[in-house]
């Protein structure tokens, strides 16, 4: 969809929940309606979105170079060093009862401010508006999630040949940062890389001090931002041959992911996939060791609708796109994680990421 036409979805949907006026701040709401990205600021952005009439961008003025004008969606209302934004943003909303949809990344503080400057109003969450809009993605946005999968694609292969015994965590973590980086990457949003027992936290923290030995088991989470859209992909490597309760476990992470994978079908619920996959790990008597729900959704944010959890009945539709990573966790001894990202199609499920998937034995 264009800029206009996400705009125009999301006014026709602000008239169907009664919401007035939509205001977004920091966060991935503004960029998808705007194509511009706010800095985190103690200095107020905020897109002013009415239902019906004309639509403001208020931005400090040392930002204002950085917007892209779109005359034909918003006029840019730059503020000064000694103005208040809020008192601004408070005008453009007016004094009367209205209901106001607030994005969900603002800072408490203007929240705050703006419930006391237009006393009136009632306060949603923006995501109640645009979670359904953003959750299914178009053919441009699958493409620039496929192009930012296929870049850690690459480093996922490239880490099969590469040395693993002798070097921290911490080394294989810039590794994988600098190779996102130069695979066309903005940002890296994260790289987890856990040796031994300590990939049984499913969000360690990479130690400068652990050196991955023969006979680890290293678990590398890593992904970015490539067009603005993320990239989030697990691939599991062992130094030296791994001991049978290590190989058996992961034959059974692999068939649980495989599961949730092909369970991905349109007009499934969400919860379904969840359980797909863990029915797997239940049935080989490891399910007390698998804690997390087996996907979130992925787009502008790493981590958005919808989710495959237990309880989400929401039934999957052609566009969503969301990992499928289930995970076993044997605390103080070894863990895994199997992920991929796939997207609801009207043929099956689409696997973006391509890397081999067998628990790959390194040196």
């Amino acid at each position: 969809m264009t800029f206009d036409a996400r705009v125009a979805r999301t006014r026709e949907r602000m008239g169907e929940l009664g919401v007035d006026v939509l205001l977004l701040s920091v966060g991935p709401d503004l960029p998808y309606l705007t194509g511009y990205e706010a800095m985190p600021l103690e200095r107020l952005t905020m897109l002013v979105l009415p239902r019906d009439g004309d639509a403001r961008l208020v931005v400090p003025r040392l930002e204002a170079p950085r917007v892209v004008p779109r005359p034909d969606l918003f006029e840019i209302v730059p503020w000064d060093e000694t103005d208040d934004p809020i008192a601004l943003v408070a005008r453009l909303v007016g004094p009367q009862s209205i209901h106001a949809a607030i994005g969900d990344h603002t800072w408490a503080r203007f929240v705050l401010d703006l419930q006391r400057a237009v006393p009136r109003a009632t306060f949603d969450r923006a995501s109640v508006v645009l979670a359904p809009i953003r959750m299914v993605k178009d053919a441009g946005e699958i493409d620039a999630l496929q192009a930012a999968a296929d870049a850690v694609d690459e480093i996922a292969v490239e880490l099969r040949s590469r040395p693993f015994v002798g070097r921290t965590e911490l080394d294989v973590h810039r590794e994988l940062v600098e190779r996102m980086l130069e695979l066309g990457h903005e940002r890296s949003n994260f790289a987890i890389v856990a040796a031994g027992e300590h990939a049984a936290s499913p969000h360690h923290e990479p130690s400068a001090e652990r050196r991955i030995a023969g006979g680890d088991i290293v678990l590398c989470d890593f992904g970015g931002t490539m067009r603005g859209y993320c990239s989030d992909i697990t691939r599991m490597f062992h130094a030296g041959d791994p001991p049978t309760e290590v190989r058996d476990a992961y034959d059974v992470l692999l068939e649980a992911q495989e599961a949730g994978v092909r369970a991905a079908t349109v007009g499934t619920p969400c919860a379904e996939v969840d359980a797909a996959a863990r029915r797997v790990i239940e049935k080989a008597g490891l399910g007390e060791f698998f804690m997390h729900r087996v996907g979130h959704g992925i787009g502008q944010e790493a981590h958005e609708d919808p989710y495959m959890v237990a309880g989400n009945v929401l039934p999957l539709v052609a566009g969503h796109a969301f990992s499928v990573e289930p995970g076993i966790y044997l605390q103080g001894r070894f863990g895994m994680r199997l992920e991929d990202i796939v997207v609801a199609t009207d043929q099956g499920p689409r696997r973006l990421n391509d890397a081999p998937r067998d628990l790959a034995l390194v040196g």
